[in-house]
């Protein structure tokens, strides 16, 4: 996959079937709209995804904006899909004036799209004048099909970034999940941390995560970690340790069950099923380690459950 985060790139030769959106978490609901973009490339077209370099909620809204996938997360979910380019637009002052006509005779020259699939809701162009009727009268002018995808329902509820991130900042993870279709992770590379761990006979790995990353509630998730291409079952804390710590910084922490080894260094994927506990302090070390010990036994039984034996 083609990636590019300027738009003096933004210029493809080849026709294109192009989807429009935030794509943030990539999510079962976008997964209708990468259906369609993959039926296109069946008839020859490539496979084309536009989104933003920074969620226009955080620039225009919100600073303390948090993202379900970070841009580089982002990028690994799409490339799996099968996806061709992804166009990550700098949120510019222009961009952001741009009236929608101008916008989509923009993006249909440069990027020489053909076919064009977009979510019922979508809305582009200065103070987002611009939705899929926009499109639909345009499509005649510039010379591309358009398909409009009505939102996918959970429980009754339109399946959105903002209703998978309700369920993370529960630490609902089952049912993040579900409405993400994949289990919900953090990608880093392993950091040194204090290696209490260690000491207790029960070494974790430590990653430092970018700001902008949306976390789970602090405490304790059974969880699975990516090695070289296999899946361990973990135990990971969200939180300070407030037992050994007096720092509010909040980091991630994992304990990799069934294997040894030195991973510093190296970018290991988590992924999150189930909430276990909340953080907590404890009169001692001994009781840190004897309900590390636990949670240890509570993460094996509940991932078997989940995915058998990884």
């Amino acid at each position: 996959m083609i990636c590019w985060n300027k738009i003096e790139d933004f210029h493809i030769e080849e026709p294109t079937a192009l989807s429009l959106g935030k794509f943030d978490g990539v999510h079962r609901g976008h997964e209708a709209l990468i259906e369609h973009l993959l039926e296109k490339k069946k008839e020859g077209l490539k496979a084309v995804v536009f989104t933003f370099d920074v969620p226009p909620k955080k620039l225009t809204e919100n600073n303390n904006y948090r993202v379900l996938s970070t841009n580089k997360e982002k990028q690994e979910i799409l490339k799996e899909r099968g996806i061709d380019y992804l166009l990550e637009c700098p949120f510019t002052k222009e961009v952001m004036c741009m009236e929608p006509e101008a916008f989509v005779a923009w993006i249909v020259k440069s990027l020489h799209v053909k076919s064009m699939v977009v979510g019922s809701d979508f809305r582009f162009g200065h103070n987002r004048k611009g939705d899929h009727i926009l499109l639909e009268k345009l499509s005649a002018t510039y010379g591309y099909t358009l398909r409009v995808v009505d939102k996918i329902q959970y429980e009754g509820r339109d399946i959105s970034s903002t209703f998978v991130r309700e369920q993370i900042i529960k630490g609902n993870m089952e049912k993040a999940n579900d409405l993400l279709g994949y289990p919900f992770f953090v990608k880093s590379e392993v950091i040194h941390g204090r290696q209490l761990g260690r000491t207790l006979g029960i070494p974790t790995i430590n990653m430092e995560l970018v700001a902008e990353k949306l976390l789970p509630p602090k405490g304790v998730y059974a969880t699975a970690v990516e090695i070289g291409g296999k899946y361990y079952t973990g135990v990971t804390n969200v939180g300070c340790k407030p037992t050994v710590n007096h720092s509010n910084k909040v980091n991630v922490e994992t304990h990799i069950l069934d294997f040894s080894g030195d991973l510093y260094g190296y970018e290991l994927k988590v992924s999150f099923y189930s909430f276990i506990r909340p953080e907590q302090r404890f009169s001692s070390v001994e009781m840190l380690k004897e309900q590390m010990e636990r949670d240890i036994e509570t993460s094996r039984s509940r991932m078997m459950s989940i995915n058998g034996d990884m």
